[in-house]
């Protein structure tokens, strides 16, 4: 992929600060950004397109409004539902998971989404993890038991804004187990667990095991981003338990407070008013859309609306953003100087991208071409 947009410096500035997720986002130099990844184990839909399009333009705003962006987009490749879908193709899980994240790339290149800083994959930072682990023991945010450590998450739910019966059953439909009897409260999570005859495994002082879910992306935002970050990025979905435990870990950890200075929580891409996915059976693979329509046309599909709201895929959609593109073509021919700053300042404005594209629309010109570029339509 090219390198990101540098914007003329003409609209650098206090005014040209990121207003995200209802407040000002100031940076004074780094602005870190956390994507949650894939956990590579099937193919990619636009539910997951749509997550990766959005940090993808966020990164770009961000390095327009002045800062240095550096970027992380992990891929979680030690995951049970990862192992299973392997054994079932006779396959091990860590080639497995490399076949699946190329064809995830591919896709993401298609779409024009930029490569990431950083990509750390899971396998890689199983040391990280454990000493995830011991930094919560030693702080007694955690406890050993039965060759596991846990994180003690009894106020996660509350501090998420959630009551314990909502929390229980979005607990129980991640895979965190609140009905496990070791446990000292139901909202305990494993950072580390003791691993079954087919599972991955390494050695720890708990005995062998594998990293729980949420201590993967902890320690690998941590290894790759310090000990906090500007925005965390991942699909609604993660908002609880993941994103909350993730970011409780690392504040019991390191004693740094917030973990996240913003979360951007990308609304989920339904089809038939459900939720894709695979499940359901109601995926729209990305691979299948680029067979039929310009990879432009899908990117902009996804970015014409509010970033933060869930909305159902109808195959018109993509027609209509086909249409709006060819628009913006033809006003980008336009003999029309200036505009972009308008273009910018409407996308520095919580990421609104309808309203950049109808001033690039209208203005036409020099306008109209920032705003192919900015949202790399072009």
């Amino acid at each position: 992929m090219p390198a990101r947009l540098v914007p003329p410096s003409a609209v650098l500035g206090p005014a040209s600060t990121l207003r995200l997720a209802g407040s000002p986002l100031a940076t004074t130099g780094t602005a870190r950004v956390y994507t949650c990844g894939i956990t590579p184990y099937d193919v990619t839909h636009l539910g997951h397109a749509a997550t990766f399009v959005w940090s993808d333009v966020l990164a770009t705003v961000l390095g327009a409004s002045g800062a240095d962006v550096v970027t992380s987009r992990n891929v979680t490749d030690v995951d049970d539902v990862l192992t299973r879908a392997a054994d079932a193709r006779g396959r091990h899980y860590d080639e497995f998971a490399l076949t699946q994240e190329f064809l995830f790339e591919r896709d993401m290149q298609a779409l024009g989404v930029h490569r990431p800083t950083h990509t750390p994959r899971a396998r890689h930072h199983v040391a990280h993890v454990q000493h995830l682990a011991e930094a919560l023991l030693v702080a007694g945010a955690a406890y050993e038991r039965d060759g596991a450590v846990y994180f003690r998450g009894a106020g996660v739910p509350g501090r998420a804004g959630l009551d314990r019966d909502r929390a229980f059953e979005l607990s129980t439909a991640f895979g965190d187990e609140p009905d496990d009897p070791r446990k000292d409260d139901p909202f305990d999570v494993a950072v580390w667990r003791p691993s079954g005859e087919a599972d991955p495994r390494w050695p720890s002082p708990w005995g062998s095991g594998r990293p729980g879910w949420h201590a993967e992306c902890a320690a690998m935002a941590t290894a790759t981003l310090g000990n906090a970050v500007d925005v965390l990025v991942g699909g609604e979905d993660l908002t609880y338990p993941h994103h909350a435990y993730q970011a409780a870990m690392v504040e019991a950890a390191a004693a740094v407070t917030p973990f996240a200075r913003r979360q951007v929580h990308v609304g989920a891409v339904r089809r038939d008013g459900a939720k894709m996915a695979k499940s359901t059976g109601n995926l729209v693979l990305v691979a299948d859309l680029l067979e039929q329509h310009a990879p432009a046309a899908v990117r902009l599909m996804l970015l014409d609306r509010r970033w933060d709201t869930a909305w159902d895929f109808e195959p018109r959609l993509v027609d209509a953003a086909a249409a709006r593109l060819e628009r913006l073509f033809a006003a980008a021919g336009r003999p029309a100087d200036g505009g972009h700053e308008a273009v910018l300042t409407a996308l520095l404005d919580d990421l609104d991208v309808p309203r950049a594209l109808d001033v690039a629309e209208e203005e036409g010109g020099a306008a109209a071409r920032y705003a192919l570029r900015v949202l790399a339509l072009a």
